[in-house]
């Protein structure tokens, strides 16, 4: 669904456009047409403009790379087949923008939200130096759900966030699938996403740490606890947070932070940065997933119904588009900073 997503968004992109699709050897020699006919789980048709390009086989490096500037690589393998394969495109000396979680802690490897930590793509010079290449990398993403309250949490730092707990209630499209592969959501709710309380726990740390030696050293607060739920909703991660500070701000201190900021894409203009990145809803019973997922092409996050909370100090609802600033988005959007800093270049 991600891979479906890419090519959706790079369909007429100003800067990027799709000359190669790698995946299995199952896929390699159809059309991208025959590979996903009957898988297709996008509103709209497939971009004409991918229709007839001929699937290449992911494993066959050296090929696929030669036909492209830089990847984008959204798998489903076994971790270290993922890391091995994202490495072998790196060393080809062309640069892989990453969906995949394999490599979200390889201490030389930045994972990256564009408008929180840009400054971590420092980290390349090192990997570059370990790869043994001049022009490749790889650089990731987070996952899916953090973008729901971490960009929020983010603007309010000069506060000190200390404790949050969180709970997160997640769409189903965050694992790929729709209602009519997956029936058994419909009028149900699943208390459990293996491996998503971790994630959302730890990886905001990694977000927020900072750029020793040529590595990325993660954080050490706020302290974070989190649950994480699956809804039947096909699009849209919603997450409920409630935090303490060591310096308390005023409400008004909050809502004022979170409308006047503004990342390193707003400043460059990148094509798919939100104008504005954190959107506050002043009625209370918004932001609703589908009323305001799309929110700047699905780009920005949204907050509503902050106010003072009996054991925290204040509590908050956060909301993004999981497919698009989540996942696919977030990825073009991180590769269009690559490139507004030169890190990504024709060959």
């Amino acid at each position: 669904m991600v891979g479906q997503r890419f090519v959706q968004l790079l369909d007429n992109h100003p800067w990027f456009e799709v000359t190669a699709i790698a995946a299995s050897p199952g896929s390699a020699g159809k059309t991208y047409e025959e590979a996903v006919r009957n898988r297709w789980k996008m509103s709209s048709p497939i971009p004409e403009q991918v229709k007839h390009i001929v699937v290449q086989d992911a494993s066959k490096v050296e090929e696929v790379a030669s036909n492209v500037d830089f990847v984008f690589c959204a798998v489903e393998m076994k971790k270290e087949e993922i890391k091995a394969l994202e490495e072998a495109y790196a060393k080809t000396g062309t640069p892989v923008v990453s969906n995949n979680s394999a490599h979200r802690w390889t201490p030389d490897v930045p994972m990256v939200i564009p408008e929180i930590n840009p400054d971590h793509l420092e980290v390349i010079a090192t990997q570059r130096k370990r790869l043994g290449t001049s022009t490749g990398f790889i650089a990731v993403k987070p996952n899916c759900s953090i973008q729901s309250y971490v960009p929020a949490l983010h603007v309010l730092q000069a506060f000190k966030p200390a404790k949050v707990v969180v709970s997160t209630y997640q769409a189903i499209s965050g694992a790929g699938k729709n209602f009519t592969d997956w029936p058994e959501m419909l009028d149900n709710v699943i208390p459990y996403i293996g491996g998503e309380e971790e994630k959302s726990e730890q990886e905001p740390l990694r977000i927020w740490g900072r750029v020793k030696n040529g590595e990325i050293v993660k954080a050490s607060e706020p302290v974070i606890t989190s649950q994480c739920i699956r809804v039947p909703v096909t699009d849209g991660h919603l997450a409920t947070i409630f935090v303490a500070f060591d310096n308390k701000p005023t409400k008004e201190q909050i809502m004022e932070s979170w409308q006047q900021y503004r990342g390193r894409p707003q400043e460059l203009g990148l094509p798919n940065a939100p104008k504005q990145f954190i959107t506050y809803f002043e009625e209370n019973d918004r932001p609703q997933t589908k009323l305001d997922r799309n929110i700047e092409n699905g780009m920005g996050v949204s907050v509503g119904r902050l106010r003072e909370d009996t054991l925290y100090d204040y509590k908050f609802i956060g909301l993004s588009h999981n497919t698009l600033r989540g996942a696919a988005g977030g990825a073009v959007l991180i590769a269009e900073l690559l490139k507004a800093e030169g890190y990504i270049q024709a060959k």
